[in-house]
C-alpha cells in the first residue's frame, strides 16, 4: 500500500485537540480521515508527529496514511484540501513516502512557538492565537530562567499528571524568548526545541517563565522548581491558545 506523508496547517479552536475522540467530538485526525474517506472508502487512521491539545495550532505537523491508489500527491492534497472546506485545516504538503516512514518515530525533532501579546487593548486581529496580557514582562529574567531548562533533565514538574509517557527524563535543546516591538505593545516568543516533548510541558514551562516575567518568582526559582520533581512545584499552565507546532524535523525531509 503506498504511504503518504502529509503536512498540515490548522487553527485548534474549534478542535478537541488532535486526536480522534471517543465520544464524537471535533478533532484535527477526525476531520483529515473524514476528508479521506471521501477519496477511498476506509475507515481511516492516520498517525502524527503530535497529538496536540484542545485549542492548539499546527502550522508543522506531520501525519502519515496508507492508501491502496498511487496517487499523485499534488492530486491527493488538492483533493483532501476541497473536502477539508470550510474546517480550519489544510494540506500544505504530501509527498510518497517509505513503507518504514513514521510521522511519530522517524521524528528527530519538534519545535513550538508560544506567543505572548502584552497590551492594555485585547489584540482582536490575533484573538485566538496569544496569550493577551496587559502589563510587559522582564524579557532578561525571563532568559535567565529558561537556561536552567536546557539539557537533559527529569521534567516531572513540567509534566502533566495525565502525561503517559513512560519517562519524564527529556533532553530539551533550546528555550529562546525574544521580544518584538508593536505599535501598541509588546509580543513576546517562546522558542523550544527537542526530540520529543512531555504531555503540557511547553505551557507548564511557559507560564513558569511568565512568573519570572511579571515579578512574582526570581529566576533561580526555575531551577529549584525542576530539582524538585513535583508538579506543584511548577508554575501556572500556560493557557493553550498562544501554542503552535511549527515544525517536525526528520533524517530525510520528506517534503524537500
Amino acid at each position: 500500500m503506498p504511504r503518504f506523508a502529509l503536512k498540515i496547517e490548522y487553527d485548534g479552536a474549534p478542535f478537541n485537540g488532535w486526536q480522534r475522540q471517543a465520544q464524537g467530538q471535533p478533532s484535527v485526525q477526525a476531520a483529515v480521515e473524514s476528508a479521506l474517506a471521501k477519496l477511498e472508502e476506509g475507515p481511516h487512521t492516520i498517525a502524527a508527529a503530535g497529538r496536540t491539545d484542545t485549542g492548539v495550532h499546527g502550522s508543522g505537523q506531520v501525519a502519515h496514511i496508507d492508501l491502496t491508489k498511487p496517487w499523485d500527491p499534488f492530486r491527493l492534497s488538492e483533493a483532501l484540501n476541497h473536502h477539508l472546506r470550510p474546517l480550519p485545516v489544510a494540506i500544505v504538503a504530501c509527498a510518497a513516502v517509505a513503507d518504514d516512514f513514521h510521522a511519530r518515530f522517524s521524528a528527530i525533532e519538534r519545535r513550538y512557538v508560544y506567543r505572548i501579546v502584552t497590551r492594555r487593548a485585547v489584540p482582536v486581529l490575533e484573538r485566538g492565537h496569544v496569550w493577551h496580557m496587559l502589563a510587559p514582562l522582564d524579557l532578561a529574567a525571563m532568559q535567565q530562567g529558561a537556561a536552567h531548562l536546557v539539557g537533559h533533565h527529569d521534567f516531572t514538574t513540567f509534566r502533566s499528571t495525565l502525561c503517559q509517557a513512560q519517562s519524564p527524563i527529556k533532553t530539551l535543546d533550546e528555550v529562546t524568548i525574544t521580544a518584538h516591538p508593536l505599535p501598541h505593545g509588546t509580543e513576546y516568543q517562546f522558542y523550544l526545541r527537542a526530540r520529543s516533548f512531555l504531555h503540557n510541558q511547553v505551557r507548564s514551562i511557559v507560564g513558569t517563565l511568565v512568573r519570572v516575567g511579571t515579578g512574582a518568582w526570581p529566576p533561580e526559582r526555575v531551577g529549584q522548581a525542576l530539582d524538585a520533581r513535583d508538579r506543584a512545584a511548577c508554575g501556572s499552565v500556560a493557557p493553550p491558545q498562544g501554542l503552535c507546532l511549527t515544525q517536525v524535523r526528520y533524517p530525510v525531509d520528506p517534503f524537500a
